[in-house]
This record gives C-alpha cells, structure tokens and sequence, in this order.
C-alpha cells in the first residue's frame, strides 16, 4: 500500500483526498518508482474542475521525478536505482509509489536535483514546444508572454531572450513584475492596466510576432488585438476559463492572423520526439542557461492547499510536492 491524492468527484480543493491505494508489481516493460517530487499543474486544476473530463476516481497529476525501486521483464535500459523523470499524457503522478511504462521515462543528469526535474517536465518541454516547434521563434523577434511569472512563463522569457527575442511580459501583480525583469523580459506589463495599449505604444503600432497567452478566456480577445498582421496566436491554457467559440472573420479583421491550440502531447507522441524535445531542455538547464525556479513547496497530503494558492494567483515560478 502508499499513499495517494485523489478525487471521487470533481469540484474545488475540498474534494482532494489523502487516501491508501494499492501499488502492484511491475509487468513487462514496466518498473516501480518512489516518488521524490511531484510538479503541480494547472493542467490538474482543470481535472480536478472537471474542465478536462477524466474517468473517476483519479489520482491528479503530470510530471514527477523519482527512484527506480523495481523492474518488470523486458526493461532494458533502465536499473533500480536509477533517478528518472517523466511527463504523462494520463494523470496519476500524486502518489507515493507508482507503477508506470519505462517508455515514457528519462534519466535526470547529475546536475539536476530532483525537485527542479520534477518542476521543469511539463512546464519545460511545454515551453520547447511553444517556442522551438509551434513557432519557431527567431533573433528579433517580439513576443507577447503572459502569466510571465508563472512555471511555464518565466522559462519562455529566459529561453526567448537566449535566443536573442524581444519579450513583453504580462504578470498579475506588482510583487511579480521583478521576477519577469530578472528572467529577461525587456518590457513587463501587469494585467489589470491597458496592457494592449501599452504593447502597442512599445512596438510602435506595429504589434507582436506571437502571443503565448495560458490564461484563456479573460485575455484572449484583447490577444489578438496585439499582434502584427500575419502573425501568430498561440492559446495554450485556461487560466480563466476556456475560450468561447471565435468567428474566422475576427483573425481578418485584425490581418490574417493565424491561431493555434496546441498541445504538448502532440509533439511528444513518440519516444524519439519525446528524448530530442528533452534534451534541448535538459543541456540548457545543466548549463545554468535556464533556471528552474521552484517558488514553493507543499507536502503531498496538502495538495488542497498548494490548488488555492495556485488558483489564487499567489504562487510564483513552479510549484513542488514532496511526497
């Protein structure tokens, strides 16, 4: 037996519960990890909110880091012992112990602690996506981030501004507008002002090249409004609720613009998209180019806790669990 958060009904925090489960061996091509750390997502508010469908009862979350405790047949490139991270395309990460498919793990570098590995697999490989492979940001160009002081947001700025990109940071409050400026971000915006006004008086009217907006449907109209003809709308999250159906006529209207919901998982389909997004992650990290700030931490049984303070705007960088 270990121990597990998990959800008997979808809801607010209240309806997380620390409970025993069972932790069965591993079968071919499986092992069993012990849980070092656990990376919280919105990705597992949206679960637990029932935004995302998912069958129930289910245990929540995406990425972790831990300790491999035992191997089923079949597993060849992995031993006990070894410190591994992973990111799924299926929820069941807070717990103590799991039973998974080895195909989906990574060895952590020895320079990566395992709290930083656990905190860097969704959010990291989500930002190599977005600015490697959705839009393959260039020296010079201008980018719109927001939630810029959140896990994925201030990976994106130090990541663009290592790329030699111009970045408009928006954040939530003024005691994060520090943490968007250290990152990299050349211009930081905060929410509640006339942020469209303000991009546009920084670009000369001209507008963005591409706006990563997570926050959803509270930003994604006034997005568009910042981007230069041509030019990309990238929506990856629902901070504030999903995005209400949009008329093709608007993207037009504001000059051809072209827009995407991308996803993760569809860029790491396969091992091999899975090991080459990773290691582009993986050598910046190890080479104190990018930094992986874990702003807090909450013990596993308080999950409830680390959701509100998640939802409440009140968490910077990314957030662990310690089992």
């Amino acid at each position: 037996m270990t121990q597990a958060i998990r959800i008997h009904s979808h809801g607010g925090p209240e309806v997380l519960q620390w409970e025993a489960v069972e932790v069965g061996e591993p079968g071919p091509g499986e092992v069993r990890l012990r849980h070092t750390a656990i990376g919280l997502n919105f990705l597992d508010v949206y679960e637990r909110t029932g935004l995302y469908q998912s069958r129930l009862p289910l245990i929540l979350g995406r990425e972790a880091a831990g300790v491999i405790e035992a191997v089923g047949s079949g597993v060849k490139n992995f031993s006990v012992g070894n410190r591994v991270a992973y990111v799924g395309s299926t929820s069941g990460a807070y717990i103590q112990q799991r039973v998974m498919s080895a195909d989906r793990l990574l060895r952590i570098p020895d320079s990566i602690d395992d709290r930083t590995a656990a905190a860097m697999m969704l959010k990291g490989l989500t930002a190599q996506v977005l600015l490697r492979q959705t839009y393959r940001v260039r020296k010079g160009d201008v980018l719109l981030v927001h939630a810029a002081a959140g896990g994925v947001g201030l990976i994106l700025v130090q990541w663009a501004r290592l790329i030699g990109a111009t970045v408009i940071a928006i954040v939530g409050s003024q005691a994060k507008v520090e943490l968007a400026r250290g990152a990299g971000a050349e211009h930081v915006l905060l929410l509640d002002d006339d942020w469209v006004g303000q991009v546009k008086s920084i670009t000369r009217n001209r507008g963005v090249s591409v706006v990563y907006d997570s926050v959803g449907k509270d930003t994604f109209m006034r997005s568009l409004d910042c981007l230069r003809p041509r030019a990309l709308m990238v929506t990856y999250g629902n901070a504030s609720g999903p995005v209400a159906p949009i008329a093709p006529l608007e993207l037009n209207k504001r000059g051809s613009l072209f827009l995407t919901r991308p996803t993760l998982f569809h860029y790491i389909a396969t091992r091999a998209e899975l090991q080459r997004s990773a290691q582009e992650l993986f050598d910046l990290v190890a080479r104190s180019q990018i930094d992986i700030r874990v702003g807090q931490t909450f013990n596993l049984e308080q999950a409830a806790d680390a959701h509100r303070a998640l939802e409440g705007r009140q968490t910077t960088g990314s957030t662990v669990l310690l089992p």
